[in-house]
């Protein structure tokens, strides 16, 4: 699997283009959310590099963060039902339109922030990653779920 960067314009684009391909019918391949939470947890996601103060390091992350961060950015495409983080987890109903347009901001955020900036905290759970990392972890961690709904 080729890991692109989320902060490449190409990759940035293509990522833009495949959610925008998106429809509130489009059936999942795997797991438990529809299309519109799939999209809610994803913008949540961005919460983490785009915020403009840290984030309270998890206990357990301090100690299996680092061991686990190569997973993110790696070659290896990410199991099927990974454990989610339950602040992560998007339970309840979604509108579709709002879920989309709100993640969509929240990647071009990340892009237009761009390295240095977009991540410049430690990740809650896997610690401090550099700016290839950030961009690398947030395209894989896209690309999962665009997978998860054949985008």
């Amino acid at each position: 699997m080729e890991i692109k960067n989320l902060f490449d314009e190409a990759a940035y684009r293509d990522i833009v283009q495949r959610i925008e391909q998106l429809t509130p019918s489009v059936n999942r391949v795997w797991g438990k959310m529809d299309v519109s939470q799939m999209l809610a947890h994803c913008t949540r996601i961005f919460d983490i590099p785009n915020s403009g103060k840290p984030i309270p390091r998890m206990f357990l992350g301090r100690i299996l963060g680092p061991l686990m961060r190569p997973f993110l950015y790696s070659e290896k495409p990410w199991k099927q039902g990974l454990p989610t983080a339950p602040y992560l987890k998007i339970a309840d109903q979604r509108e579709f339109d709002k879920e989309k347009a709100l993640l969509l901001q929240q990647i071009q955020h990340f892009y237009e922030l761009g390295p240095g900036k977009a991540g410049r905290y430690p990740h809650p759970f896997f610690g401090k990653m550099t700016s290839d990392q950030w961009g690398k972890s947030m395209w894989k961690h896209l690309d999962h779920h665009l997978r998860q709904f054949s985008a």
